[in-house]
């Protein structure tokens, strides 16, 4: 049973998970990175394309991208494809997506299937050696609603860590959240984890 002091903690963390956090991370990233190069795609690239394969990892908020221990691997596997370009996002390097989206569900999730096409754009706030950490955020459209998200309308929101392999080659890996912001009554969210490739050219 939960007693009194628990809740007040529980209450204290998710305060800071929802107000401090976002504010810590914006106030640091002008400190961390230059937009002089762009990690995601080496020198006087302007193009680059990506193949990414995750596992479903259960419906859930948005947390589930920083938090491993909510986990729960579901017979869901994603495919993207993104097309990719450079820019700068307040003087830290950048790039600008357009992504197509397939998930497909199986065995218990069967009927979560959908298409969607977005676009999305990523920040790099931290890169070092050949490593780069980064976000995103975009809109997409699904061909469908389902009992996970009662809208076409979804948001991505995407965490990764890359490595530059080669001046042209880099390897990601990524967890992926879709949802629509609770303009629903059904939100649950899809989340996913998994790799993606990158050539620029």
């Amino acid at each position: 049973m939960l007693t009194l002091f628990d809740t007040d903690c529980q209450l204290l963390y998710n305060r800071c998970m929802k107000y401090f956090l976002p504010c810590f991370i914006a106030a640091i990233i002008p400190l961390c990175a230059s937009a002089s190069y762009n990690p995601m795609f080496g020198d006087n690239h302007k193009n680059s394309v990506s193949v990414h394969l995750g596992q479903g990892t259960g419906p859930g908020s948005l947390f589930k991208l920083v938090n491993p221990g909510q986990w729960d691997f579901m017979p869901q596997t994603m495919i993207m494809a993104q097309y990719s370009q450079p820019m700068t996002l307040f003087r830290l390097p950048a790039r600008q997506n357009f992504n197509v989206v397939q998930n497909f569900g199986y065995n218990s999730s069967r009927g979560l299937s959908f298409l969607g096409v977005g676009i999305s754009w990523d920040v790099v706030p931290f890169s070092w050696c050949g490593f780069y950490i980064g976000g995103g955020l975009g809109p997409y459209m699904r061909d469908s609603h389902d009992r996970y998200v009662s809208s076409r309308l979804v948001f991505g929101e995407k965490l990764f860590i890359g490595k530059n392999i080669s001046d042209k080659w880099r390897a990601e890996f990524f967890t992926l959240h879709f949802s629509n912001g609770d303009f629903t009554e059904i939100n649950r969210g899809f989340n996913f984890t998994g790799m993606a490739v990158n050539y620029s050219f």
